[in-house]
This record gives C-alpha cells, sequence and structure tokens, in this order.
C-alpha cells in the first residue's frame, strides 16, 4: 500500500480493513485519511477503476464500510464517516495515476530534497519504471525529471481550465451530462456604451 493512499499509521490499519471491502464491491480505494479535528472525520475516496464514481454507489460504500467498522471498531473515539469521488484537483495516489493524467499540470512532493528542492509544479510526462516524469519549466526552457514514486510524500493535479473542460468532456460522453436538461445560454451581442 502506497503512503500516498494511507499515510500514517492509523491510515494504513484503515485501508488493511477497508479496502478488500470497497475492492470487493468493484471500485479502488484512492485515499483513506483520519483527519483531527473537534470530531475526527474518516475520508475515503473511492472510485471505479476505469474513473468516476456517483453519489448512489459512495452510499453504497458508506453503508458497506460502516457495517464493517462497527464489527471491527478499530476507532477509540467519535467520527465522521465521509466517502467521495477524488474530485477534479485529485490527489495522485497509485502509480498509474500518474499515467493517467499524463499532459495536466500537478503539484508533487517528496520526503527528501532533490536537487535542492521538496515541491514540484509541473506537467506530468508519464511513467518510467518505478519514477514520475515531470515537465518543469526552467526559465526559457522545459526540463524533465524523474522522481521516483516512494519518495513521493504527496501529489495532486493542478485546477486548470483544461482540467476543467476534460472532466466535463468525459462526465458528457459518458452520458453523466444531460445537455438537454438545460437553458440555452445566450450571448449578449450589444455593445456597453460608454
Amino acid at each position: 500500500m502506497s503512503d500516498l493512499i494511507a499515510k500514517t499509521a492509523i491510515d494504513r490499519r484503515m485501508a488493511e480493513i477497508l479496502t478488500p471491502v470497497i475492492e470487493g464491491m468493484g471500485f479502488e480505494v484512492v485515499r483513506i485519511r483520519l483527519m483531527g479535528g473537534k470530531t475526527k472525520t474518516l475520508q475515503i475516496m473511492a472510485e471505479r477503476p476505469e474513473g468516476g464514481i456517483e453519489v448512489d454507489e459512495c452510499a453504497e460504500i458508506s453503508t458497506a464500510v460502516s457495517a464493517v467498522l462497527d464489527v471491527e471498531d478499530p476507532l477509540d473515539e467519535a467520527y465522521t464517516l465521509e466517502v467521495s469521488s477524488p474530485g477534479i484537483d485529485r490527489p495522485l495516489t497509485r502509480l498509474k495515476d500518474f499515467e493517467t493524467w499524463e499532459g495536466y499540470e500537478a503539484k508533487v512532493e517528496t520526503t527528501e530534497m532533490i536537487d535542492g528542492r521538496r515541491r514540484f509544479k509541473g506537467v506530468l510526462a508519464g511513467v518510467e519504471g518505478d519514477e514520475v516524469l515531470l515537465n518543469l519549466e526552467e526559465g526559457a526552457e522545459t526540463v524533465t525529471v524523474g522522481l521516483h514514486f516512494d519518495l513521493l510524500s504527496d501529489a495532486k493535479l493542478v485546477l486548470t481550465d483544461d482540467l476543467i473542460r476534460e472532466m466535463l468532456r468525459a462526465r458528457k460522453a459518458a452520458g453523466i451530462i444531460d445537455e438537454t436538461q438545460f437553458d440555452e445560454i445566450e450571448e449578449d451581442t450589444s455593445q456597453a456604451e460608454d
């Protein structure tokens, strides 16, 4: 299990318990986090193997996971369960995510200093072996760096217009967005007077 999916010891314990349940339902775990606060929140991000997840599927996962947590009882204190999609500016937690989202901008952090830094922002350029490739703008030129997947401490897509357009296109192609349910958008062609 990647530290990007489950960072802390309790996250990894929760992943051990819950991953078989979620995968048994035909979904993949993207991330599991127990987050602090007045009341802790157990956040589970999941999706179908081909990507995407619907609200009713999140509810199904929530019901199944709740039943397992009631039996296993791994947490001593009260918590809120939150099951969601990874979202548009999703975390990148599996090696395959870096291939799937090749060509999109991402922020990546490493556990160790690499060339004097731990934070990188650039365009994903795929995967080569166990390295994530990232195109970085260095002055007037683009440099491709390879970051070992095991050294990554955090990675997520950057919310850009291109990313939003791709998500909308994919949802429309999948029949999730039905344009007949929306009113036509009319453009104002009148000129504003000064």
